[in-house]
């Protein structure tokens, strides 16, 4: 029997919040969600060091029957697409519990169980090899993070928390359709690969293209399902944002990756030119939002959505160059975002304010912060030389070979990243010496570089060589395309 390392991986955080459970200790609360996240993270590193990147195949694959009678096993496996996705999972959990240390003075047992039994789920899914199994770790998901809005957010955490639940439950309810419909037209089976298989009617392709999309776009989130996104990351905690922006919001475009596009190739070709008219709303839109916010958290979840659109631009390119820059850009957008936001948690804990009118001179008082925060805001304007200029370059290449007009739209979206971004940091770290006279500032301590050390070298590694990284993924790009690309043409 092989050794299951995918079910370590995926339970080894739920275990962590049952130790947990019997700790009455808050410092000994923190410190136990620190181990099993890190330990987590060391399985995880583990499983990229023995992948095999020659070969497209689900790898570490794991079946065994749950509900045979109709169909439903528990199955777990990870190709060139899941295992980064599973890496960038672990990797910001050990981070989201740095990040709480101190931002979390109530409840403290209550919210480390609350964040690990959501890293086991995220984890679910990106290792699911059964429908059903995917979909219930999906649906799961909305509980934990409901939780950490609700319970430990700012002063409008109640509507926000609502307010994500509701739009995430209503495209999963359409969701839970598709899976049904998949179930029935897909020889009554839930195995995902079988199901991708499968050569659907056009007419069947289109209706579930419609009810998948609905589902993914609130995740993603797209333009105009995206409302629920801004109040979501403003009221939750420092690591809920960051597992939103990280982890959740690449969910979404991970169901195009495993669902729409293999299994409704025809529709996912037919409706392409849909789909990148949408993100070049996203782009564009989204940039525009953040151009005018002076509210910084609201400034970086508005960008999310702009830079979320590149992503699906590429995905829906359908060619290499797109698709894979779209992969890379979800890994590169969970590291600077996600640092973005443990930012913002920082100076807030020190200030209690998210205006960036009130941040002014910040260089002076914290040399360190400010030095790292410009990095990580060069990385989100994709300069050269960062992780996000590899990928925006291939998914604005591969988006020019799809559309003209899209392709220059995207152009444009850069450029509005530019201006606010570069806006935000002149205001926050080159203007007037307001910061000092308003609030006491201290840089960066030892914990808070612990978490901000790992970001910003994957900032520069794929940004000055992203061969490794792109040699994961290489494999089942490919091997995905020709699925699309052969089932289309032979409909």
């Amino acid at each position: 029997m092989a050794f299951p390392l995918l079910s370590l991986i995926v339970f080894l955080p739920a275990a962590g919040a049952g130790v947990l459970m019997c700790l009455r200790s808050d410092d000994a609360v923190r410190w136990t969600a620190l181990v099993f996240t890190v330990l987590d993270l060391a399985l995880a590193v583990a499983m990229l060091a023995a992948f095999d990147t020659t070969t497209h195949e689900m790898q570490f694959t794991e079946t065994h029957p749950w509900v045979p009678a109709i169909g439903i096993t528990y199955a777990l496996g990870v190709d060139g697409i899941s295992a980064l996705f599973v890496f960038l999972t672990a990797l910001l959990g050990w981070i989201s519990v740095l990040a709480s240390w101190v931002a979390i003075d109530r409840k403290v047992k209550e919210f480390m169980v609350s964040l690990l039994f959501m890293q086991a789920l995220m984890l679910g899914v990106f290792c699911a090899l059964d429908l059903f199994l995917f979909y219930v770790c999906w649906e799961a998901m909305l509980i934990p993070m409901y939780l950490i809005i609700g319970v430990w957010g700012g002063d409008g955490r109640v509507y926000a928390a609502f307010k994500f639940f509701l739009y995430t439950l209503a495209g999963s309810l359409l969701f839970l359709i598709g899976v049904i419909v998949l179930y029935f037209h897909g020889g009554e089976t839930f195995d995902i690969l079988a199901l991708t298989a499968q050569d659907l009617p056009f007419r069947v392709q289109s209706w579930l293209f419609f009810a998948f999309l609905i589902a993914f776009a609130v995740k993603v989130p797209m333009v105009p399902v995206h409302t629920w996104l801004p109040d979501a990351h403003v009221q939750a905690p420092t690591a809920g944002s960051i597992i939103l922006a990280g982890v959740l919001l690449k969910m979404g475009a991970y169901g195009f990756l495993r669902f729409s596009l293999p299994m409704l190739p025809e529709a996912s070709v037919y409706f392409s030119p849909l789909m990148l008219a949408l993100s070049a709303l996203a782009i564009v839109y989204g940039g525009l939002l953040a151009l005018a916010q002076d509210d910084l958290k609201k400034l970086v979840a508005y960008s999310s959505i702009s830079h979320m659109g590149f992503v699906t631009m590429g995905i829906f390119a359908l060619n290499l160059r797109g698709l894979e820059g779209g992969i890379l850009q979800m890994f590169n957008h969970g590291v600077t975002t996600g640092a973005l936001f443990l930012f913002v948690g920082l100076i807030y804990e020190r200030t209690h304010s998210r205006s960036i009118a009130d941040y002014g001179g910040l260089m002076k008082v914290a040399p360190v912060y400010t030095a790292f925060l410009a990095l990580f805001t060069l990385s989100s304007m994709a300069l050269p030389g960062t992780n996000s200029f590899v990928g925006e370059l291939l998914v604005l290449s591969g988006g020019f070979a799809a559309n003209l007009t899209v392709g220059a739209a995207a152009v444009l979206g850069a450029l509005l990243s530019a201006a606010y971004l570069l806006g935000m940091y002149r205001k926050v770290a080159l203007g007037p010496a307001i910061v000092a006279a308003r609030y006491k500032i201290w840089d960066v301590n030892a914990r808070e570089m612990a978490a901000i050390v790992p970001l910003a070298v994957f900032v520069l590694w794929v940004g000055l060589y992203p061969k490794p990284f792109l040699n994961v993924i290489d494999a089942s790009v490919k091997h995905l395309l020709t699925q699309v690309h052969d089932k289309e043409g032979g409909q």
